[in-house]
């Protein structure tokens, strides 16, 4: 008598765990993954946060350089969405198929800065402060798959320093690592995303944007994506009235910034 009422009880519960379980794979389901340049990395921390705030999906952050990420799209990496520090490698991945056609947004336009360690014998209040003898090495990322590190040789040619400083540069893989480099006092000083300087330990100075051309960054549903519609939706967020006051935050310029 006793197994025979416990039965329906043991039934009952199979069945809650059975439920419970369905709805947490359920729940895990909810989200994308989101490929981003490094010069985002702050940001869409705090972007992601509110995002699963509003709609319930988990963006999940994969970030690196540009270059690195868009040649990992081409190889079939499962990512949602894909925001790059630069227009083209968008829009060439439209081209070629691995990106929506349609989905393709401006979001930002990034500004680069000079960064120093706090409280050191070293400043660099500018550019022109790179030429100092006690700044030895001088981090930017590498310019052959990472969009900053192109504006940030741009910058220092149009400055006239191009010639006098290159043997001093330091290639980090993408715009965080070149941070690191400084951080760590492996370089003395770094030209960097200023998205991502405002940290402590660093004190740092904006580089005049007419040095180098617009870092016009922009994203992309990715073709593969089997959660399309949400990653759409997270590219208007970052667009939106919710989104844009984070990237004014962390010192990004709204797309077309005169």
């Amino acid at each position: 008598m006793i197994v025979k009422r416990m039965f329906p009880c043991l039934l009952a519960a199979v069945f809650l765990l059975f439920i419970s379980f369905q709805g947490s794979s359920l729940a895990a389901e909810r989200k994308i993954t989101v490929a981003g340049a490094s010069d985002l990395s702050m940001a869409f921390k705090d972007m992601a946060r509110e995002f699963e705030k509003e709609t319930g999906f988990k963006a999940v952050l994969s970030l690196g350089s540009t270059g690195m990420l868009a040649r990992q799209i081409e190889q079939g990496a499962p990512f949602d969405a894909f925001f790059a520090a630069n227009k083209k490698y968008v829009e060439e991945l439209e081209k070629g198929g691995f990106i929506l056609p349609g989905t393709v947004e401006l979001y930002a336009e990034g500004r680069l800065a000079v960064a120093v360690r706090s409280g050191g014998s070293v400043k660099a209040a500018s550019l022109e402060e790179l030429k100092k003898n006690n700044i030895r090495k001088i981090a930017i990322a590498n310019p052959e798959h990472a969009p900053y590190g192109i504006a940030a040789m741009e910058a220092l040619k149009s400055a006239g320093l191009w010639e006098e400083l290159k043997s001093r540069l330091v290639y980090g893989e993408n715009i965080r690592q070149a941070l690191q480099f400084v951080e760590s006092g492996n370089a003395e000083a770094g030209i960097v995303a200023l998205s991502i300087v405002n940290v402590p330990g660093i004190e740092y100075a904006v580089v005049p944007k007419k040095l180098h051309r617009p870092i016009a960054q922009a994203a992309g549903v990715v073709s593969t994506s089997k959660e399309k519609e949400a990653a759409a939706a997270f590219i208007k967020f970052v667009n939106g009235p919710k989104g844009s006051p984070i990237m004014k935050k962390y010192g990004f310029l709204p797309p077309g910034s005169k």
